[in-house]
């Protein structure tokens, strides 16, 4: 098991929660560098990280290697984050979290799901004066409510592609015989990656339409104009005021080689993604810039990260889907090529302070590829006994569904493992990442060949 080459420590116990006031604050010492604000003072730090999968694992090693941290919990993490952090039982309750944060003296949390966030994760932490790295609830919605998302791109003028939101399943498939296919159904609320059918047959469209409005009462569907073009994403740090754009990247998100079979939640990313300046200006301009903006003018101060699934169209970038957190695997990818202190960069966008901030990118490329469980995304199998050696050099493994059963790591999951190729150039990266994977033993693990396909043919054009 391993996450690159960081020194290892030895395991930890399982942290326990205690109750509010059983627990130490952490060490503090007078002004730093910097002079104000939590990060001039902390000098040691407590940091949590929420979530299990893969992202959370690479947020988990990227916060490692910041020489303000003393201590790392993850709630409730995986087998492999056990050699970084201690782990916190947590059965998803926002509320009990911060009560456990406040009583160990956590000093900053950062929140990989999207789930924790749709629920207050940031506004609990916040009412309790605790650092959080995540928006509010309420901003979060861009990823809570995909037809609040296309509204709010309609207010303000950001590019995407024609849609209608329908609460009412007769009126939904009125309008799919109107508008006929190619069409793209989307569930509203969360699902994981796997809420979107793109329908080329309108059978397949009003069964994608039914599914979503039976499946809940009050259920919302949005039917979608079918965008043609090349996917990419661009995530970006923002206080509120000041955008920082990541890397771009590109995640694959059907499960099979050639983009055939069920959308899933990622299985497999590259970056950097070879997306020009003035294509990237744009979305700084016509998309990051408005969102974040229009949620100010609403009341709403957005900070964290924000995630622009974008169809790159002849007539320029336009909007697939806003989410409020890292994607994954595309975290898995971006992370290890970020020069910058990790820690550092979430407590200035937590404390409004990411103005100045400039980001510093390794040379060269990395791939991610997700190894599934057999059955995934349906019903994927666990309890499958798994080996993962030591990785090369150029290597990194970020568990995801991983547990420990009996002393025997074993899947507990879906997306179980991903493996990230570091390279002086895409190809390298590709290469490192699939001469490792055969070493793995995972039996029936499902992942694809193709990774950076797409990526390697623009690059050569």
């Amino acid at each position: 098991m391993g996450a690159g080459r960081l020194p290892r420590r030895p395991p930890p116990r399982r942290a326990q929660p205690r109750p509010p006031g059983g627990g130490g604050g952490a060490s503090r010492g007078g002004p730093g560098p910097g002079g104000g604000g939590v990060a001039g003072r902390i000098l040691t730090m407590k940091v949590l990280v929420v979530g299990s999968g893969g992202r959370e694992h690479a947020l988990l090693w990227k916060a490692a290697q910041s020489p303000r941290v003393k201590r790392l919990y993850a709630a409730p993490g995986n087998a492999g984050m056990e050699a970084l952090a201690e782990l916190v039982p947590w059965n998803g309750d926002v509320e009990a979290l911060a009560d456990w944060a406040l009583a160990e003296g956590i000093d900053l949390t950062l929140v990989g799901p999207e789930a924790p966030l749709v629920e207050g994760i940031a506004d609990a932490f916040q009412a309790r004066g605790l650092l959080l790295f995540g928006p509010t609830q309420k901003a979060a919605m861009i990823e809570g409510s995909k037809a609040f998302a296309k509204g709010l791109m309609e207010r303000y003028g950001i590019p995407t592609a024609r849609y209608r939101v329908f609460r009412e399943p007769l009126e939904a498939l009125a309008y799919l015989e109107e508008v006929g296919v190619p069409v793209v159904v989307k569930d509203s609320g969360l699902a994981a990656g796997k809420g979107v059918t793109v329908a080329f047959d309108l059978h397949q469209a009003k069964q994608a339409v039914a599914n979503i409005l039976n499946r809940a009462e009050g259920g919302e569907v949005v039917v979608e104009e079918y965008l043609e073009g090349e996917e990419a994403t661009v995530l970006a740090l923002t206080d509120g005021e000041t955008i920082l754009p990541l890397i771009p990247s590109q995640d694959h998100k059907r499960l099979l080689d050639g983009d055939q079979g069920p959308m899933t939640g990622g299985m497999g990313a590259v970056a950097p993604y070879p997306m020009d300046e003035a294509t990237l200006r744009r979305v700084e301009e016509e998309i990051l810039g408005p969102l974040v903006r229009g949620l100010r003018a609403e009341g709403v101060v957005y900070r964290g990260v924000v995630y622009a699934g974008l169809m790159l169209t002849r007539e320029g970038p336009k909007v697939l889907e806003f989410n409020a957190r890292f994607g994954d695997p595309e975290a898995q990818a971006l992370l290890p090529l970020l020069e910058n202190d990790l820690v550092e960069l979430a407590l200035r966008v937590a404390e409004g302070r990411l103005a100045g901030t400039r980001l510093s990118w390794r040379e060269g490329a990395s791939a991610c590829v997700v190894l599934a469980a057999p059955g995934y995304p349906e019903s994927p199998r666990k309890g499958i006994p798994l080996h993962v050696p030591e990785p090369p050099e150029g290597v990194l493994v970020f568990h995801a569904g991983t547990r420990r059963e009996g002393g025997r790591l074993v899947s507990a999951g879906g997306r179980v493992l991903n493996v990230v190729g570091l390279g002086r150039d895409l190809k390298e990266a590709l290469e490192r990442a699939y001469a490792y994977i055969p070493q793995v033993g995972f039996p029936g693990a499902v992942y694809r060949r193709d990774i950076g396909r797409r990526a390697l043919a623009r690059l050569s054009t």
